[in-house]
This record gives C-alpha cells, sequence and structure tokens, in this order.
C-alpha cells in the first residue's frame, strides 16, 4: 500500500482499514510520508468524514505511537480534564488547583493553541518562567507533593497527534469530528487519569459549531473511553460568545486569578463550578451537593487562589510577572441599543492577528495581546460607550472590525444557556 491510494481511497468517500490508518500514522510520524501528503488525508477526512470504528483505529494508532504516563505512584483517583477550546476559554489554568485545593489529585496533560482557539500552555507561558515541560518524574512528584501538575504534551506522549496537531492547525483541518475525537482520547488515554471530563464548546466560536454535531462528538468520545475502560463525561457548553472578559495569553491568566480569589465574570465563574464540582465528585465519590459545597468555599476562603500560588512556583512562574501590553485602543459602539449576538470566531481570528495566535506553525505568539470585553450579550449599551479594550504590541488590526462582531438592536433578547446538557 502507499500513501497515494490511502488518500485516494478516502477521497472516494471510502472507509480506511485498521492496517491503512497504522500505515498512516506510522509514516507520518517517521517522515517517510510527507507534511503535504498528509495535508491531503486529513482534507479528505474533513471532506468526507470517518465511521466510528476509523476513529477508535486512528485513536489506538495514535495512542500507541509513543509511551503512556503511569500515574500508579500516585494516591487516590486521578481525575483530567479537558475542553475543546474556544475564544477566551481559560477554564483549566483554574480548574487544576482548584480541584487540587478540595484533595482531589489533577495531573493534567494540555495543549497549545489550535485554530483561533487559545491553549492553556500559551497561556501559562505569558506568567514569567513558568515551566510548561516536565519530565514524567517532575509531574508525578509535582502531584504527589503539592496535588496538581500542569505539562505540555511531551515528545513521547501520543507524538502523533502531536505532529498531526500542529499540522492541522494551519491547513483548515481543525473542525473534523473524528479528528477532534482521536486528538483529544488519544493524549487523554495517554495521560493516565482515571476519570475524565470533557467540556465540549459549541456554538460560532468553536470548533463545532453546532448542537447535532456536538451530540456526535461527545457520544464518540464517551465510546471511545469506554472501550478502554475510562469513565468519561461530556458537557456541551456554550460559545456563542467568548467566556468571561478577557481574550488573549497574560489578560486571561489575570481573568483566571480574579475567579481564583472570590472575583470575576459570572459565567466563566459559574461553568467552573459545574465543571469542578463534578471533577470533586468523581474524585472523590461523594454527591455533587458536597462536592458543590467544597468548591465554593475553597474559591472564598483562599484556598483555591493559595494552591493557584504553590503551583505557579513549584513548575518556577514568577506571579508578579504576567505579560500584558501598556498599549490600548477603546472601541467604542456606534449606537445604543442591547447585545444580541456576537461573532466570536471573528473575534478570535482578530485577536490571533494582533499577534496572540498562530497563523503558522513556526510563529512566535505575543503574550500581552488581546482585548477585554465590557459588554456580552444581553447588555445594554449607550452609542460612545467603550464596547472592547484592545491591547497591541507591533501587529494593529482595524477598529471598525471588532466594532463589527457586536450586533447591537433595540429589542433585548433572551440569553442562550451557559451548559446545553451532559452525556455520559
Amino acid at each position: 500500500m502507499t500513501i497515494v491510494d490511502i488518500i485516494e481511497k478516502k477521497k472516494q468517500k471510502q472507509a480506511l482499514t485498521k492496517e491503512e490508518i497504522n500505515f498512516f500514522v506510522k509514516g507520518f510520524l517517521s517522515g517517510e510520508i510527507k507534511d503535504y501528503q498528509a495535508s491531503a488525508l486529513l482534507m479528505a477526512i474533513c471532506l468526507n468524514d470517518m465511521t466510528d470504528e476509523e476513529t477508535m483505529d486512528l485513536t489506538f494508532a495514535m495512542l500507541e505511537s509513543g509511551d503512556k504516563i503511569d500515574l500508579s505512584m500516585i494516591k487516590g483517583t486521578k481525575v483530567d480534564k479537558h475542553s475543546t477550546g474556544g475564544v477566551g476559554d481559560k477554564t483549566s489554568i483554574i480548574l487544576a488547583p482548584l480541584v487540587a485545593s478540595t484533595g482531589v489529585s489533577v495531573a493534567k496533560m494540555s495543549g497549545r493553541g489550535l485554530g483561533h482557539t487559545g491553549g492553556t500552555i500559551d497561556k501559562l507561558e505569558a506568567i514569567s518562567g513558568f515551566q510548561t515541560s516536565l519530565t514524567q518524574e517532575e509531574f508525578i512528584n509535582n502531584v504527589n507533593d503539592i496535588g496538581v501538575a500542569l505539562t505540555g504534551q511531551t515528545g513521547n506522549i501520543a507524538p502523533a497527534d502531536k505532529k498531526l496537531y500542529a499540522l492541522r492547525d494551519v491547513t483548515g483541518t481543525v473542525n473534523s469530528i473524528p479528528l477532534i475525537a482521536s486528538s483529544i482520547m488519544s493524549k487523554k488515554l495517554a495521560s493516565g487519569a482515571d476519570k475524565i471530563v470533557i467540556d465540549l464548546k459549541v456554538g460560532n466560536g468553536a470548533l463545532v459549531n453546532n448542537i447535532d454535531d456536538a451530540r456526535r462528538l461527545g457520544h464518540l468520545m464517551v465510546k471511545i473511553g469506554k472501550k478502554f475502560s475510562k469513565d468519561v463525561i461530556c458537557f456541551l457548553t456554550n460559545m456563542n460568545e467568548p467566556l468571561g472578559h478577557n481574550i488573549g495569553n497574560g489578560l486571561e491568566v489575570l481573568e483566571c486569578i480574579d475567579v481564583l480569589n472570590g472575583k470575576g465574570p459570572e459565567d466563566l465563574k459559574n461553568l467552573i463550578e459545574e465543571l469542578a464540582s463534578t471533577m470533586v465528585s468523581l474524585g472523590k465519590n461523594i454527591s455533587k451537593e458536597e462536592a458543590l459545597k467544597e468548591v465554593t468555599d475553597n474559591l472564598t476562603n483562599g484556598k483555591a487562589y493559595q494552591k493557584f500560588l504553590e503551583f505557579v512556583e513549584r513548575q518556577h512562574g514568577d506571579i508578579h510577572h504576567i505579560t500584558v501590553s501598556d498599549k490600548t485602543l477603546s472601541v467604542k459602539s456606534n449606537k445604543d441599543g442591547f447585545i444580541t449576538a456576537i461573532n466570536t470566531l471573528k473575534l478570535g481570528e482578530l485577536s490571533r492577528q494582533l499577534g496572540a495566535g498562530r497563523l503558522n506553525k513556526e510563529d512566535v505568539i505575543d503574550y500581552g495581546v488581546g482585548m477585554v470585553l465590557n459588554k456580552k450579550q444581553g447588555d445594554f449599551v449607550m452609542e460612545g460607550e467603550e464596547l472592547v479594550k484592545i491591547y497591541y504590541n507591533e501587529k494593529s488590526i482595524p477598529l471598525i472590525d471588532i466594532l463589527n462582531c457586536f450586533q447591537i438592536e433595540n429589542d433585548y433578547k433572551e440569553k442562550e444557556p451557559l451548559i446545553y446538557e451532559k452525556i455520559m
């Protein structure tokens, strides 16, 4: 068999065999299959889909392409959380220390930005000195010592996915259900957690923008989890507007600090409480109500923030030096009215154009740029009132492009729910 044969087969909408998928994954990882050939197959998959069986085989092939983390040396139930990504989605930075502050071990592996969405690793690197590459020994020791560790995807954990992940980011092949499912689950299965909570973003600012595709992806990831004897719970959550107010790496870290101190935007706090209480409930085998009380108590009594400081210090970060640009511009409303819709995808792309994300996989991120939304869906805005504050450095964007992301009308429109449903 050849990679050209495999591309042609998928182009003709035929299902690939396990042997063909293994051939592709091994060949791409070794370099025998080139980026341009892999890109062609990824595009064919995006256009013509994969069966559940193909997706299972792709997940397994990427899982087996590298090492698996053995967390048996960590006491208790290990709970992991993953988000499919969205604009302003900084939940992992809050959840990891918050859940750890209740006594549940959090051993988390996170990724970099993908498409218009930001990555947890990129955001944490806005903290001066923060080390996102840990050895397995450091990773396990940190969890045993302080209850939490967060590391980037190493070269040995699902390396085929890591290589494909970077390629998808720059070839327009991000939003494929099978590619998303296999990418997430190969990493989660390799990372060794006992229980997995997934925040699956749905909306115009997410990789998945309609509820039917989200349900399919959610059920597929739960199905993959069961095949590998892992409990997976998947929440479908709203990404028709940015999560919280801040978009951009350093700015999002500052917003995380607010939430960990019991402050911050209501939508972000509410989602954090739902995800964290689920993780604590799974980790401690207690009721959701008991878990929620622990979570909310620790957000107000200082324990969550103290655990965050411990976590940052342990990974060599300097919490007093978070990169945020001092150059700002104000985007003001051109009329009175209620905000009825936000083009979240466009805001994410504009933030990336400022330098907060990558257009090419070799691009260097500017951690200090981004934007802060002063108004969101359902809010009333007056003409001349600030909608968004832009933080910029070398790159700029037309302010009218930001203004055009907001739909402002005379009549109030009911907000959509933050959480659509739970799949388990």
